[in-house]
């Protein structure tokens, strides 16, 4: 089955929970009006409109950038087509397997060891038990955790966390691999040995939908940009059409991988 994603007029909606008293709403409302994100809903709640009446269409061999301010709605966006966000209109379509590196801890169970998050994981994806243990051994080697990979991950150093999330998230290759940019997490000599797992898995993956801030990941690695403001659409297109006219963001700071360029 051909990966796709189609994602038709999504929009997301965050209700303010505190904010339902009658003068504190007023006021919340009198201090906003500049503020277009935030509306009173057909609930009489207040809510932020993270994403509104987005729209687009992916197909295999497509690299699509997410890029914008802090707070544009970049990874609303990616949890949304990971199915995390449910849509208040809209809808979300994805055809084919899905891998998602949206959250550090990768919804590990800090109280299991590594190898049993590994399991579970194994697991989730339908993998039988060869296959499982193949996956831990790929896991256990390439996260360098020697012995710490049969305890439990509470007692993990944040640098061991990223390495076994980084190290399931990219053993199992998927069709359609949804990126943030928690991926630049570790230290430099774990960023350089993860370089080429990395990029085989970008290669591998019939879609890849990335959000970050750094110009040069995008412009090396992607096929095509949208440009959030405020949860709109502000830009869809080539990527060097819509870095230019989103100038500014990611400048001067240095590319991840400088060296190489994915196609």
């Amino acid at each position: 089955m051909a990966a796709r994603i189609e994602v038709q007029d999504l929009s997301i909606q965050f209700p303010l929970y505190h904010g339902q008293s009658r003068s504190l709403k007023r006021t919340m409302l009198a201090r906003a009006k500049g503020l277009r994100r935030l509306q009173e809903n057909s609930q009489h709640r207040l809510v932020v409109e993270a994403l509104r009446n987005v729209t687009f269409t992916l197909g295999a061999g497509e690299r699509l950038g997410l890029v914008g301010h802090n707070g544009a709605g970049k990874t609303t966006l990616l949890r949304a087509l990971a199915g995390v966000y449910e849509p208040v209109a809209g809808r979300v379509r994805i055809e084919g397997t899905l891998n998602a590196l949206l959250d550090p801890n990768q919804g590990m169970n800090m109280e299991l060891t590594g190898r049993e998050n590994v399991t579970l994981r194994g697991r989730y994806h339908r993998m039988n038990g060869p296959g499982i243990e193949a996956l831990a051994e790929d896991v256990r080697v390439f996260a360098e955790l020697g012995d710490f990979f049969d305890l439990p991950v509470r007692i993990y150093s944040s640098g061991m966390i990223v390495r076994l999330a980084f190290a399931m998230a990219t053993a199992i290759r998927p069709q359609v691999l949804l990126m943030d940019e928690w991926f630049l997490a570790g230290d430099a000599s774990f960023r350089n040995k993860a370089r080429e797992r990395l990029e085989s898995m970008v290669r591998g993956a019939d879609i890849l939908v990335l959000s970050t801030h750094l110009n040069d990941v995008v412009r090396s690695w992607c096929s095509r940009v949208i440009w959030l403001e405020d949860g709109r659409v502000k830009a869809d297109g080539p990527v060097d059409q819509v870095m230019d006219a989103f100038s500014g963001i990611g400048e001067g700071v240095p590319a991840l991988f400088p060296e190489t360029a994915l196609s």
